[in-house]
């Protein structure tokens, strides 16, 4: 492991304004993907600046009835929130689903949402990866790619972004709030992950250095009855190779509204809009819900070993929104 320097922040200003001055320092909280990271060698900061005590771990009620949400909230203080399980119930959820105890003690919403891919051409510094390489080439394309991206991808990167959280966080239309040297700044979670296309090692629209410090949830009446479904390799915690988070708003058979996001198919949360579409005004039958997803997954190019992805995706989104709609209809 590189040397580096550690240094706490005083305040979210001089953190920033840390990073600023230092464009090798990167800023540590849970550091439960950084500190891996840089065991591996594919992370080596010059410095570390320490966020974990500033003062952005509450979770409150906005003014419009919504939620904020700090981004040094532990992954566990998330879960457990009785604002959060009440209203959000998918997000609590896909929390629960993403770690054991006791990493969601130590984890925190701001890094949740910035971990960096699990591909193991990426993690391991004897392989290629233009992600961590720009220009090296892409080994996974034609190597071993079982859990990779069936949505969304390109001739230059196909890995898929690991987090649980930030799927429900783009179903749910959260907004990520951030400061960066230029004052502070905000962008939708929806377009805060860039599209991998040429520059895979472009990962997020977030300006050099900046600083996460809320996510904000709308008031969303029909997040109330929702659900986050992970499909694993094995029961014990594990990333997911496929998972949905849905919410589905259904009155006299019909459905009103509807949120619905992919995990584990692209290389960033993937608001599934088409099928969003399908489902509004429509009919909640099984037969709805299967064309939703087959439309959503039109768009899927799966490689040569992970084409089963598609006949996932499209089983889970049938079985969660059949089970949203039963449960409407009691």
């Amino acid at each position: 492991m590189k040397e580096f320097t550690y240094q706490k922040a005083a305040n979210v200003s001089g953190a920033v304004a840390l990073l600023g001055a230092d464009p090798e320092a990167r800023f540590l909280a849970g550091g439960t993907n950084l500190v891996d990271l840089m065991k591996s060698g594919v992370e080596r900061p010059a410095r570390l600046v320490d966020v974990r005590e500033l003062p952005l771990d509450r979770i409150e009620i906005t003014a419009d009835g919504g939620l904020c949400i700090g981004a040094t909230t532990t992954n566990s203080d998330l879960a457990a929130h009785p604002e959060v399980r009440r209203r959000y119930p998918l997000l609590a959820q896909a929390v629960l689903a993403a770690a054991s105890g006791q990493l969601r003690n130590m984890a925190t919403v701001g890094g949740n949402l910035l971990q960096r891919t699990r591909c193991a051409y990426f993690t391991d510094l004897s392989k290629p990866c233009n992600k961590r390489d720009p220009g090296s080439g892409c080994p996974a394309i034609r190597g071993e790619h079982h859990n990779h991206a069936v949505l969304g991808a390109s001739s230059h990167c196909v890995a898929v972004h690991p987090s649980d959280m930030a799927v429900a966080l783009a179903a749910l239309d959260g907004v990520v709030h951030y400061e960066s040297v230029d004052g502070p700044g905000e962008v939708p979670l929806g377009w805060m992950y860039l599209p991998v296309a040429e520059t895979p090692h472009r990962e997020t629209a977030l300006p050099p250095g900046a600083l996460i410090t809320h996510v904000t949830l709308p008031p969303s009446p029909v997040a109330a009855r929702s659900r986050y479904r992970k499909v694993r390799e094995r029961a014990s915690y594990a990333f997911a190779i496929g998972s949905i988070a849905a919410a589905l708003d259904v009155r006299d058979g019909v459905v009103h509204d509807a949120r619905v996001a992919f995990g584990a198919v692209a290389s960033r949360p993937w608001r599934a809009r088409a099928a969003e579409r399908v489902l509004i005004g429509a009919q909640a039958v099984t037969e709805t819900f299967a064309a939703a997803a087959d439309a959503e997954l039109a768009a899927a190019r799966p490689l040569a070993h992970n084409d089963y992805k598609v006949t996932l995706m499209r089983n889970l989104t049938v079985a969660v929104l059949g089970e949203l709609a039963e449960e409407a209809g009691r």
